[in-house]
């Protein structure tokens, strides 16, 4: 089945997000605040929008953490994809009550996540390419649905604005927003990051994250596929759906990064990167490494490192130095007058981030993530242009710049392949 979809611009995509929940918004509102509240029995109805492997894992982690929630709608562009999805979870819930995906409430399409958004859903898992983040953000918040938000939230400094915006009319509605920056659901992570914050290794100098690793998937070219959908079903390569590795995937690290700074902007970095494995064409427009230098205004700083390579030395850690110690974020150690290791309970935090976000709604303890979330990636992106431009990148500069990284068009039909940015020639808008 070929995918289905109407041609709209990224106005009228933004406008229909809106406008298209008019008619259903009150309702999924009062339903929302219903469930905010409920009783423990009460069953939660979810929904999943990006049926890839990482909204797959997302679903059966929201099966996972409660008792009783069902997935009953989901919706991809494309129809393979959403059918993959539902046998892998079929064969995850075999015989489960917790699967209710009727095929009317399967959609497919650019559009299916506003279709979503008109059905009486509770919760709604955000797990597209990052592009489109922002868009279904602002849809689910105008219908009144608690969400489950993957991580990036944006790929462009105008992207991350409104979903700052968003998160604020998240909070005025009293609705969860539970970010996919999951190491702020590690109990050992986020252990180690409340010693470091009450003065385990002293005052905090330098950060060293490493994201070194190797490749991802590539799933080829189809004769059958336009343009936009190649781009799309290679999205990791291509800047305007995923933000570069450094925003899809080194976020990750630089949030813990904001973590340790207490989620307050730097002024500036610096950087370098480019594409010096993966030249050809079908990697799109995307670096395969970054090395970015961040600078706070009480002169800390953050060394930022990230690699998709492979045949190279891989490192993931968060290398932490203080006045008066240092420490491993991931491996959970403190080395300072007395070493500590963390020793307690570890669960998967990828079912702690659901567990949390129902556990929430059943006691009305509201979560809204929004903030640092917009911050994470706004770091990120910020640190992309810098090696992009070779220029130093302000976080005013970043926060305030217009640039937009969208098609005119959202339609299946032939796009511009972006063009790989020069460092000293490309600009910063």
């Amino acid at each position: 089945m070929s995918p289905s979809g109407s041609k709209a611009t990224r106005r009228a995509f933004l406008q229909q997000s809106s406008a298209a929940m008019v008619g259903g918004s009150l309702a999924a509102t009062l339903a929302g605040g219903q469930f905010a509240h409920a009783a423990g029995n009460d069953t939660l109805k979810i929904a999943l929008v990006g049926c890839g492997g990482r909204g797959t894992g997302a679903a059966v982690n929201a099966l996972n953490a409660d008792e009783n929630v069902r997935l009953t709608v989901m919706a991809d562009a494309f129809a393979d994809q959403l059918n993959k999805s539902r046998q892998a979870l079929a064969a995850q819930f075999p015989n489960s009550d917790k699967l209710a995906v009727n095929d009317d409430q399967a959609f497919v399409g650019f559009d299916a996540y506003q279709k979503v958004m008109q059905t009486d859903v509770d919760v709604v898992l955000l797990c597209t390419p990052p592009h489109f983040r922002p868009a279904h953000l602002q849809a689910a918040i105008d219908a009144g649905k608690h969400v489950f938000c993957e991580k990036p939230v944006a790929v462009d400094p105008a992207g991350v604005r409104q979903v700052l915006k968003t998160a604020q009319q998240a909070q005025e509605k009293n609705l969860s927003i539970v970010s996919g920056l999951c190491w702020r659901y590690d109990y050992g992570v986020r252990e180690t990051m409340k010693r470091i914050q009450d003065g385990a290794i002293g005052e905090l100098l330098t950060v060293q994250e490493n994201y070194l690793t190797g490749t991802l998937w590539h799933r080829g070219r189809e004769p059958q596929w336009s343009e936009m959908e190649y781009q799309m079903r290679n999205w990791l390569y291509f800047t305007w759906l995923s933000g570069d590795h450094i925003v899809e995937q080194h976020v990750h690290s630089l949030d813990k990064a904001m973590w340790l700074m207490g989620d307050k902007p730097p002024l500036h970095c610096v950087g370098l990167g480019g594409r010096e494995v993966r030249k050809e064409e079908m990697w799109g427009n995307i670096f395969d490494h970054f090395a970015i230098c961040y600078e706070w205004e009480n002169g800390a700083k953050v060394f930022a490192f990230t690699r998709q390579m492979k045949g190279c030395e891989g490192d993931v850690e968060d290398y932490v130095v203080g006045t008066r110690g240092r420490a491993k974020l991931l491996r959970h150690e403190i080395e300072a007058e007395e070493k500590w290791r963390y020793r307690g309970p570890k669960p998967s935090m990828y079912d702690v981030e659901h567990k949390e976000l129902f556990a929430g709604l059943r006691s009305g303890n509201i979560i809204n993530n929004g903030l640092y979330m917009s911050y994470s990636t706004l770091l990120a992106i910020m640190g992309r242009e810098a090696c992009y431009t070779g220029q130093k990148i302000t976080w005013d500069q970043a926060i305030n710049s217009p640039q937009d990284l969208s098609p005119k068009a959202y339609e299946w039909g032939e796009v511009p392949v972006p063009a790989v940015a020069v460092p000293g020639v490309t600009t910063f808008a």
